[in-house]
């Protein structure tokens, strides 16, 4: 790219956060990553449009839904395209367990997840940068589209090597391959969120954020629940076959070549099919934000400073220290006693229909002035949640026979997990509620996605800490071979190699989750009165003086 005619120094509005956790570690959809829309960028379309439509306005014939199906529709499948690799990497911790890697490996793939909650960083570039003649958004679209499905070809000629490597899988090559489709999908989703304000009419376009909901959630569904369903043997050959076999109807390798493929493709047709400014008539698009690449890192360095903002971040950086070892560590907790990981993976399945209701009945009792009251109220019962996740696992052992698992067990799973969504629903729903109450209206899109972000990261960096502290917590003493221990890999295989086996005599999971409801009651009693007197702060405390 190069500064001329050909390329265009603007900025769009900064985009929603997107992230990813499972049971939350069974990695599924985390709702809580999703910003509000932008009011600001619809009153200023609707102020440009109000002057180019005057006089005409009555003869204009407002868009209906089935003119702009196929504008619809493209943006649907866009998005369930960037939901693919996050379900992907959703994956792999599963598999990674079942081949007995580290927690500390586990801990270092964690940071997969981590590109959807930084994405503010890059945001103003993508939104800033472009060939015009080629498109705003097209731009960043097509060379991002590409690279994800060459890297998706990529992986699908070397990931049976790097889980099979000598010594066990290659954590540190897996990681950066996933974290660069995690990287690139981010990116991705910073164009499309952008391109479908410009690509629906200002009539139509409260449908994109249906299209992101619906797109992403099943993509996830067919990278994630519906691989890990058709990779097992065991799941194959219980349903969907006659005569067992070996192996699942899918491998990984195959998986990824599949849609490393269907990503080429759909990107080709994409780039010279589809018209990036293609205004139909009567179809008026909302006009878009043309602020500067470093006048909106000024403006969040401003909205940082902001002391109420500040204390703000401050608390939600550190809000979830107290669930970090339920929603990060149960679910591999679980695999590693004999869970099959595709039983954990269907579990999001009767979960959809709750996800869909919880933020609607819960946002009756957010809608008032003081939302976070109902953050501080479910605060308590998730941290009693996370103990009860702990006892979960401690009786799972004794639950499983030679068939597996008995049906009351995964009864009683689906609904620990039920009722851990109704928290973590009613503490997402109040924070959102509460972002949009304080933003600053002028600078909203921007002072939203921040919020979001320091959200998400206060998830982030507490999750990776847990898994990486399970191993140092745990204690193994070696049992049938004199004068040996397990402090270590190689001590492991001496044990072994001894005729020895080692055995847990603490496992580090139970000390955390200990420690962290501890944390979060301290945290609870202290800082969370500190949170609700937030809202009784006056408006002016939170407005940005730059826009003032």
């Amino acid at each position: 790219m190069e500064h001329s005619d050909s390329m265009t120094q603007k900025n769009g509005r900064q985009r929603k956060i997107v992230g990813t956790t499972l049971f939350e570690n069974i990695r599924g959809m985390d709702r809580g990553e999703t910003s509000a829309s932008e009011p600001e960028v619809e009153e200023e379309g609707e102020g440009l449009l109000k002057v180019m439509h005057t006089e005409d306005s009555r003869n204009k014939v407002r868009p209906g839904l089935r003119d702009e199906l196929g504008n619809i529709l493209l943006l649907l499948f866009l998005y369930v395209l960037q939901g693919i690799p996050l379900g992907l990497a959703g994956s792999i911790p599963l598999i990674l367990q079942s081949k007995s890697i580290s927690y500390k490996d586990q801990a270092f793939f964690s940071f997969v997840f981590w590109p959807f909650s930084l994405k503010l960083l890059w945001a103003p570039l993508v939104d800033a940068l472009y060939f015009s003649r080629f498109g705003r958004r097209k731009s960043w679209l097509v060379p991002t589209q590409y690279l994800l499905g060459l890297f998706m070809l990529y992986l699908s000629v070397t990931v049976n090597s790097l889980m099979q490597s000598e010594g066990g899988p290659n954590v540190v090559a897996l990681t950066a391959v996933f974290f660069m489709l995690a990287f690139l999908a981010a990116t991705q989703d910073i164009a499309v969120d952008g391109w479908a304000l410009t690509m629906l009419s200002r009539e139509n376009v409260g449908y994109a954020s249906t299209c992101n909901s619906v797109g992403q959630t099943a993509g996830y569904f067919l990278g994630n629940v519906l691989f890990l369903a058709l990779e097992s043997a065991d799941f194959c050959n219980k349903y969907l076959r006659v005569e067992p076999k070996d192996k699942g109807i899918v491998t990984l390798s195959e998986f990824l070549f599949f849609w490393g493929i269907v990503f080429l493709v759909s990107t080709t047709l994409v780039a010279i099919m589809k018209r990036e400014n293609d205004q139909g008539k009567g179809k008026p698009r909302v006009q878009e934000e043309t602020q500067g690449v470093m006048e909106t890192y000024k403006l969040l360095f401003s909205i940082i400073k902001m002391p109420t903002v500040f204390t703000f971040c401050s608390l939600l950086l550190t809000a979830k220290i107290g669930f970090s070892a339920a929603d990060a560590v149960t679910g591999l907790k679980l695999v590693e006693a004999g869970v099959p990981k595709e039983q954990l993976a269907l579990l999001a399945v009767p979960m959809v229909p709750l996800q869909i209701l919880l933020p609607v009945i819960i946002s009756k009792y957010t809608a008032g002035p003081r939302p976070l009251d109902v953050f501080y109220k479910a605060f308590p019962f998730r941290l009693l949640i996370g103990l009860g996740y702990a006892l979960l696992v401690w009786w799972t052992p004794s639950v499983k026979h030679d068939g597996g698992f008995p049906l009351y067990y995964y009864a009683i799973l689906l609904l620990s997990y039920a009722l851990h969504q109704v928290t973590l629903y009613s503490m997402y729903v109040a924070c959102m509620a509460f972002h949009a109450k304080v933003s600053d209206p002028l600078i909203g899109g921007t002072y939203m996605t921040l919020l979001n972000t320091v959200t998400n990261l206060g998830g982030n960096w507490p999750s990776t800490l847990a898994l990486w502290l399970v191993d140092p917590l745990t204690s193994k003493e070696c049992q049938g071979a004199v004068g040996q221990s397990c402090g270590s890999v190689e001590e492991v295989g001496l044990c072994v190699k001894e005729g020895g086996a080692c055995v847990t005599t603490l496992d580090g999971y139970y000390v955390e989750s200990m420690v962290c409801v501890v944390i979060g009651l301290v945290w609870w009693v202290w800082f969370g009165k500190k949170m609700r007197r937030l809202q009784e702060q006056n408006p002016a405390a939170w407005r940005c003086r730059a826009n003032r």
